[in-house]
């Protein structure tokens, strides 16, 4: 399968799920491009994209993870190559 590249836009609301989130990425690390995170202080939220070139079905695993983590949503945006 041919790999994609996609942007994973992240919001986390308990920052209890930071280490887990953090140990998802670090585990699918060899396909991450960036990250850049962004504290949100106002509305005590963290708000953070990782740009990932993997196969789809990769991707849609790691965000699905992602989702699944308690107080933390996730949503994929993919481009065409």
């Amino acid at each position: 399968m041919e790999s994609r590249v996609a942007v994973i836009g992240i919001i986390v609301e308990n920052l209890d799920s930071v280490p887990k989130l953090n140990s998802l990425l670090s585990e699918y690390g060899e396909s991450i491009v960036g990250r850049m995170g962004i504290p949100y202080h106002k509305k005590h939220i963290n708000i953070i994209s990782v740009v990932i070139d993997a196969d789809q079905d990769v991707i849609n695993t790691l965000s699905g993870k992602i989702g699944n983590l308690d107080g933390v949503y996730a949503k994929t945006a993919y481009g065409n190559h």
